[in-house]
């Protein structure tokens, strides 16, 4: 990849004055923690009306998953230390949401701010290691999310068993991720051993089929990303912005305004739609819904 044509993602930034960055990059508990709030209060409600038993079940079960699998999104800002000003608190929810969706936090955040470094760069985006779909068959299997949790239980118990390092986490923080790997394993056993035990399912209800099931709608919405745009450096060029529903950007923390992320990765997610006014006018790869987005992508497939 050349680096030798003009960077707009850094001409865009150096426009910016810096009473401007200030106010993009402050960060708030407050602002977090309510987010939050809503976010978990979805979990609940659909939880409710799982284990009441409620009409309509599977519909229940599916919304649980979405959900659930949504978690994704605070997992990222919380390893990117955005979600929240407090350390403690950006830590802690990396933790649990990384639990329920079987990522090690330590693991997700080296190879998540390698992506930032290394985007689109096809020799060190570890992003890249999986390419994206190039048929529909391909496609379909990857909307079915089979591959990411074999990856991602590959990478669990690689971790676990000091397997050798990948080449985004450095020597120094080998360790910590190992130890936090084999800790979520330990408590996964203990919860599914006693489960069993118990002879209760309220776990494969609440949890393991709803992720199952909310897995595709996080592939639907991740492709978006970064998919059919070039082998560029610059964040403008090789990243795409979804300008999607409230509710999506609810979801999702605000992260379908995702090359605005990539142009300023430092900026949290409830300063994301103000960075998008400031950045439409600039933006390269920008998609009017998921829906819009999908059919273009599809019809390029072989």
């Amino acid at each position: 990849m050349s680096d030798r044509v003009e960077r707009l993602d850094r001409a865009f930034v150096s426009s910016l004055s810096s009473e401007e960055r200030t106010a993009l990059v402050a960060r708030s508990d407050l602002a977090g923690l309510r987010h939050l709030a809503f976010h978990l209060g979805l979990i609940v409600l659909t939880s409710g009306l799982i284990l009441s038993d409620a009409p309509f079940l599977l519909l229940w079960v599916l919304l649980q998953g979405i959900f659930l699998i949504a978690l994704f999104a605070p997992l990222h800002e919380t390893i990117h230390r955005t979600a929240f000003r407090s350390l403690w608190l950006n830590l802690a929810v990396s933790y649990a949401a990384g639990f329920i969706l079987f990522m090690v936090p330590g693991w997700f955040r080296h190879f998540h701010l390698a992506h930032h470094a290394f985007t689109q760069d096809a020799g060190r985006d570890p992003e890249l290691l999986s390419p994206k779909p190039r048929t529909v068959g391909e496609y379909l299997r990857h909307l079915t999310g089979m591959r990411v949790w074999y990856q991602q239980f590959r990478a669990l118990f690689r971790l676990v068993w000091g397997a050798e390092r990948d080449s985004y986490i450095p020597v120094s923080g080998e360790g910590r991720v190992r130890v936090e790997a084999r800790i979520f394993v330990v408590l996964y056993v203990v919860l599914f051993v006693g489960s069993i035990i118990l002879g209760n399912a309220t776990l494969l209800w609440l949890w393991l089929i709803p992720v199952l099931l909310g897995q595709p709608f996080l592939r639907l919405y991740l492709l978006a990303e970064h998919g059919g745009c070039p082998l560029v450096l610059d964040m403008i060029r090789n990243t795409r912005t979804t300008v999607s529903n409230v509710f999506v950007r609810f979801l999702m923390w605000n992260m379908p305004y995702h090359t605005e992320h990539h142009i300023y990765p430092t900026v949290p997610f409830h300063r994301l739609p103000r960075l998008h006014r400031l950045a439409s006018g600039h933006l390269v790869h920008c998609e009017r819904g998921y829906a819009s987005f999908h059919r273009h992508f599809v019809k390029e497939l072989n």
